[in-house]
This record gives C-alpha cells, structure tokens and sequence, in this order.
C-alpha cells in the first residue's frame, strides 16, 4: 500500500511543502546556523560601528548647539530653521541641483553617445581609452588641472589671446559660469566611465534582436529607439542613478578650483556642510545640513528606482 502512495507525484508535491518558506520544515534551524550568524557577525558590528553610530549621533547633534568643546546644547529644530532661512544654504541648494543636472545631461549624455558610436567599430577599446584615463584621476586632481586650463591668463586665456580674444570671461570668477565649468570638468572625469558602462550594455544585447530589425529597415535612430535604449534601460537606470548620488554629494572638484567663491556664490550642499562643521564650527548647523543632504539623496534614489521599477512591471 505505502509503496501505491509513494508516486513521483506525491514525492513532488511533499518536497514542494516542505520547500514553502513557512513549512515547519523550513523553520527547523540546522547545525551551520549558529556558524553562519558567527561569521556574519563581525561584518554586521563593522557596518553599526563605522555607519549607524555615526549616523545617530550626527542626528542628535542637529539637534543642539555645539562647537567640539564642552557638552551639546538642545536647541530643537533652530539649526534647521536657520538653515531654510539662510541665504547661503538656498544658494547651495540651487548650485547643487543645477550639478544633478548638468552631471545627467552632459556625462551620461556624451558617455552613451560614445558608447554608440564605437561599441562596433574595430578597435573601439582604443578611442574610448582616452576618456576613460581621466577617472583614474582624483577629484582634487581633476580641480588642479582644469583650475590650471582656466584661471585668469591661463592655459585657455592665453589660447583665446593667439586667435584675438584679449579679454574672455572670468571662468572660475563670475558665478554662475564657475560652476557650468566646473561642471563640465566633472563631466571630463565621467564620461569614460559612462562610456564604459553603456558599452557593456550593448555588447549584451543579443544579436538575433538586432539582425532582425536590421532586416526590417531598421537603422540609425530608428535602431536606437526601437531596440537598443530600451535594452539599454536597466543600465541607464544604474548609471543614472549613481549620476544622481555623485552629482549631490560634489565636494572635492569645487573646494579645489574655487573653494565656493567668489564669497560662497558656487558652493554645493557638500561644501557648505564642510564650512559650518569645520571652519565655523558648528557641529550643529552641519550636522542639520549633512541630515538634510542625506535625506534628499536617499529620496532621490527610492523614487528615481521605484519609477524605474514601475516601468520595468509596465512592459
């Protein structure tokens, strides 16, 4: 009788309750748990000690007046009222979303367009190289060098000079010119690596999609638009997104070729956080503006990927 019931079906239909994730089966703990939750453990510690610690306490002091000396203050939400209401901060706030979009369309724009260009042409590798040598290079290095390009008679001051152009603009001096060139400074230590990106992307693709809408007639933009981006899209939604992350948290290229100036017209969220806590010190006003920052990139970075993800389920 036990060997009638014992079918292939049956044996599949147990196994298949015994694998449903609330199957006492499933609950019963195995010997390599207790092994598991040892290894795990000091990764877990790391991660509280060096990010959630200092997350909480940063927290805290944002709500207090504090210089690093003596003990916090509670001072309530007045960090964060002095913050919407100062004049700096709403200029911060501006030059930073002008960096998120700058950093979008100009990087990623170029970096696609690159990829395009030579992902099938022999010995692509090589002309995207040079674009992307540029990302080895530090933020502060990359400030160095194009505040060399643009400074006041330099490099590009004295190539206008050869062909006629003796008085060219303030580049690092008149705002909000500093910072379009900063950003596009920016944008020649990201474009390779968007490129490299975005190549990847369509060395992925599958050819049979591609012969079959080349047979079709489909070439040029028509390819692009039809085939090719929206292959592309779980990509573009990565690069983007880390777009969006570095463009708000930009520090190192403006405190390099500018340092905010002239007076604070071209400082971003990152650089007025750095001049409160450090220079001014008051840990609270930066401790309120690093929470503000944090909070607008986490939000950024849900929504701009939960927009993404509804398109995905849409199609």
């Amino acid at each position: 009788m036990m060997a009638i019931l014992q079918t292939p079906e049956r044996e599949q239909e147990v196994r298949g309750l015994a694998e449903a994730p609330h199957h006492p089966a499933r609950r019963r703990k195995t010997p390599y748990q207790g092994a598991a939750r040892g290894f795990i453990a000091p990764g877990v510690l790391l991660v509280a000690v060096l990010l959630y610690l200092p997350l909480l306490w940063t927290t805290f002091l944002s709500f207090t007046e504090y210089n690093g000396l003596g003990d916090p203050e509670f001072v309530g939400l007045d960090n964060y009222v002095e913050m919407f209401t100062d004049p700096s901060f709403v200029g911060s706030l501006m030059n930073t979303l002008l960096w998120v979009g700058g950093t979008l369309l100009i990087p990623v724009g170029i970096g696609l367009a690159l990829a395009l260009l030579t992902w099938n042409l022999p010995g692509g590798i090589w002309l995207r190289l040079p674009f992307l040598i540029p990302y080895a290079v530090s933020g502060i290095g990359v400030g160095v060098i194009w505040s060399f390009i643009l400074s006041s008679n330099g490099a590009l001051d004295q190539a206008l000079a050869v062909i006629g152009i003796t008085d060219p603009p303030r580049w690092l001096v008149d705002a909000p010119l500093n910072t379009f060139v900063m950003i596009i400074a920016a944008a020649w230590q990201g474009v390779g690596v968007n490129a490299l990106l975005f190549t990847i992307g369509l060395q992925s693709i599958p050819k049979e999609p591609l012969e079959a809408a080349r047979v079709d007639g489909a070439t040029g933009v028509r390819l692009f638009t039809s085939i090719l981006w929206p292959m592309l899209r779980p990509l573009t939604a990565v690069v983007v997104g880390l777009s969006i992350v570095a463009s708000l948290k930009t520090f190192d290229i403006v405190l390099s070729m500018t340092k905010g100036g002239p007076g604070r017209a071209s400082e971003t969220l990152a650089l007025t956080m750095y001049r409160e806590t450090f220079v001014n010190s008051d840990y609270g006003l930066g401790s309120a503006i690093a929470v503000f920052l944090s909070i607008v990139t986490l939000l950024a970075s849900v929504l701009y990927l939960r927009q993404q993800l509804s398109k995905k389920h849409e199609m």
